[in-house]
Formats: C-alpha cells, structure tokens, sequence
C-alpha cells in the first residue's frame, strides 16, 4: 500500500515551498490549488494557481494538486 500523506505535504525544493491545497465548494465537491512561494519575510513571493476540476473528496483533490506541483517543477512556463 503507498502511502500518500507524503506526497501531499508541502515540500521546498530549491528555492521553492510547494503546497497542494483543497477548498469545500457550495455544492459539496472539493476544488484543488496550488501555492508556490519563493523567499522570505518581506521579500516573500506566492503564486496561488487554482484549477478548475472538481473532485468527490479532500483527498484525491490534494492528490490533483499535488501532481499539479510537481508538473510545474518540470516546466514552470507551462502554467503560464
């Protein structure tokens, strides 16, 4: 069984804090994001991207968005 706790948790990598992030919508479903932070105290920069899919449960949107994090590590640009 893989656990998937792990790769759902926030993880720095470089310069970078990734964090897969769920939202309740009105109708019940989960929405999935994604923080991506660079730098610190006031030199801090987060972009926030937030997808469109809608997902039954909490988890399998972190997982969304988790996947979604590491899609941006290969190709930043592509979130363009």
């Amino acid at each position: 069984m893989t656990d998937n706790k792990n790769k759902t948790k926030p993880t720095i990598t470089g310069a970078f804090l990734i964090t897969p992030m769920t939202r309740v919508l009105k109708c019940g479903a989960f929405s999935a994001s994604l923080s991506v932070r660079r730098g610190r105290g006031t030199q801090t920069h987060d972009r926030v991207y937030t997808f469109s899919a809608q997902f039954p449960c909490r988890d399998t949107a972190l997982m969304y968005a988790a996947e979604q994090g590491r899609n941006w590590l290969i190709n930043p640009t592509a979130f363009a």
